[in-house]
């Protein structure tokens, strides 16, 4: 994790994998395309995603085989997989991770990674979430606010990148309504 507890791409990968697993046992080949295809429908083609392996958290103790681990530790792609006691633990971790700014492709899917899986957490931790959520797009939304003061001031508000991010506020300020009718729902 970054210095402020917040993701990494390759943890990204790792909270999405552990996730799904937690949801019931897939098998390797179905896991990786799962988790390729949720994060490639959110961020679209990204590196920094399609080089983290899977195969890791089988390392690290996170996931087991029961069946289709060869002599070599390498999972076979009918590899029938679940998640382990430490991965539940990794996973709680992961999804109660930070929210960094601004808001990057890597941030976009850490927030929907934390909604697709906002039912393995329990209403205070959900709350809480909320709460990081919510401060990271009023974070957001006072840094582009800033630049759209300044960039107003020096062209008289005549001007593209000025209406642009006054969309772009919106869309930050109807997401943070979002948010909190889901504190309201609680």
């Amino acid at each position: 994790m970054y210095p402020d507890h917040s993701l990494m791409p390759k943890e990204a990968v790792h909270l999405a994998a552990l996730g799904i697993l937690a949801e019931g046992p897939r098998t390797y080949a179905d896991l990786a395309a799962v988790v390729r295809d949720f994060t490639s429908h959110v961020v679209g083609p990204n590196l920094d995603l399609m080089g983290t392996s899977i195969q890791l958290l089988s390392f690290e103790g996170l996931i087991a085989a029961k069946e289709g681990m060869g002599q070599s530790q390498v999972l076979a792609p009918d590899a029938m997989l679940s998640i382990t006691d430490a991965g539940h633990t990794q996973l709680k971790n992961l999804l109660l991770a930070s929210v960094r700014t601004p808001f990057n492709d890597l941030n976009k899917l850490v927030v929907a990674l934390k909604m697709r899986l906002f039912n393995l957490l329990d209403d205070a931790e959900r709350q809480a979430q909320i709460e990081v959520i919510t401060a990271a797009l009023r974070s957001e939304s006072a840094r582009l606010a800033l630049l759209r003061q300044r960039r107003a001031e020096e062209t008289d508000g005549a001007d593209t990148l000025v209406h642009w991010l006054d969309h772009d506020l919106s869309q930050i300020e109807d997401s943070l309504v979002w948010f909190e009718s889901l504190t309201a729902a609680s």
